[in-house]
């Protein structure tokens, strides 16, 4: 496909999903519908219809359309593009040649400009982000418009920092140590390589934010841990290559952990799964982490379609269920154990508020511990709060 056939693709991908389907859907739609389309094609169009949910804000000067946000995109990436004109031509496979409305609205300047467009997420949100992070709101809101890194954890039972790098560079993996936690890499290129390298299928590494490694390297020690909310068990994995414990991993939803009995056994850790029912019967733990259901506002350079099809109601509904599962979880907490809880949100009213509306309700139950991971240290958003009984 020609550059200009693959804006075109993802013109008519962006018109699908503002008709109200899916972003993932309405790409793997086109791509079934497109064979002549090879990988490196399908990527740039998903990168480009990516590009344009983070910065939808921005882009939709022209109209919240397919085309508007694509000619935004176009202009914003002139340096990469040698000539407008050649790529809207209307030839062949290229978008329609651009009208004098849309040459005069690419070069406008505005004097002012709304929060969604400089905050490139709804104004509701951009109001609770500004009240959660004061004077750090406006820049953690341009570093969300960005891509998202890809990171690494090296499994240390299986290796080192300094050997899985070499390990990856032989696949043509470059990839560089973040500060951010002491076993995190960060792949700066090939990224898409890193599931056919040799460190990735040995075990050696295992695809994690960065800020994500960090919340699971601080947990405290224990005997017997539970990941309550374990999704696809990154986090329980990550604790087990640190810690010498029983490792149990549990999901309202057990289509989540499909792949963790191979994830697991590649990595060389042993967790057994559990139901709900399991969870009681299995109870106490020593440690129960609650990667609790989010806005995700924190990863949402990974997934920017959420921050625009989040709702008011569907936010209010997240806060119930957190508080259902502090809740549930905190009985399955062992005398002197710890209950940690955990958003990748940036909002306080899914971090902070939360505890304290649990401690206010349960007074036997304290604060011990919280901490906010920024991405502005290049990482996810995250928050991660212990609770203790008194």
């Amino acid at each position: 496909m020609t550059p200009a056939a693959r804006l075109s693709a993802a013109i008519e991908v962006l018109d699908v999903y503002l008709s109200g389907t899916a972003a993932e859907k309405a790409l793997t739609n086109w791509a079934r519908r497109s064979r002549f389309a090879g990988s490196k094609d399908r990527a740039a169009v998903r990168d480009i219809v990516f590009e344009c949910l983070r910065k939808r804000g921005t882009y939709a000067r022209l109209g919240l359309t397919g085309r508007g946000l694509v000619l935004c995109y176009s202009a914003e990436n002139a340096a990469l593009i040698d000539d407008m004109a050649a790529l809207f031509s209307g030839e062949g496979h290229a978008p329609a040649p651009l009208s004098e409305a849309e040459e005069a609205g690419l070069v406008q300047t505005r004097d002012t400009a709304s929060d969604e467009m400089t905050y490139n997420m709804p104004d509701w949100l951009s109001g609770a982000l500004k009240s959660s992070l004061g004077d750090e709101a406006v820049d953690v809101a341009r570093a969300l418009t960005e891509r998202a890194g890809v990171y690494l954890r090296v499994n240390s039972s299986k290796g080192s920092v300094e050997g899985a790098i070499t390990s990856l560079a032989k696949d043509g993996v470059i990839a560089v140590a973040h500060d951010v936690s002491n076993l995190a890499l960060h792949v700066v290129e090939n990224p898409r390589k890193v599931s056919a390298s040799e460190a990735y299928t040995s075990g050696l590494v295992e695809l994690q934010d960065a800020a994500s490694q960090a919340l699971c390297a601080g947990l405290p020690a224990a005997k017997r841990m539970l990941d309550y909310c374990a999704g696809g068990g990154g986090k329980v994995l990550a604790y087990g290559d640190l810690n010498d414990a029983a490792l149990f991993a549990h999901d309202a939803n057990p289509q989540r952990l499909r792949d963790l009995t191979p994830r697991a056994k590649r990595a060389g850790v042993k967790v057994k799964i559990l139901t709900t029912k399991g969870c009681r019967n299995a109870a106490p733990f020593d440690l129960v982490l609650c990667d609790v259901p989010c806005s995700g506002s924190g990863s949402w350079r990974r997934s920017p379609e959420g921050k625009w099809s989040l709702t008011h109601a569907a936010f209010d509904d997240l806060l119930e269920v957190q508080q259902d599962i502090l809740r549930e979880a905190a009985d399955l907490v062992c005398e002197n154990g710890v209950l940690a809880y955990a958003t990748c949100s940036l909002f306080r009213q899914e971090n902070e508020d939360q505890i304290a509306r649990f401690c206010d309700d349960n007074p036997s139950w304290s604060c011990t511990f919280e901490r906010r991971f920024s991405p502005l240290d290049g990482g996810d958003g995250f928050y991660i709060a212990y609770l203790t009984q008194k």
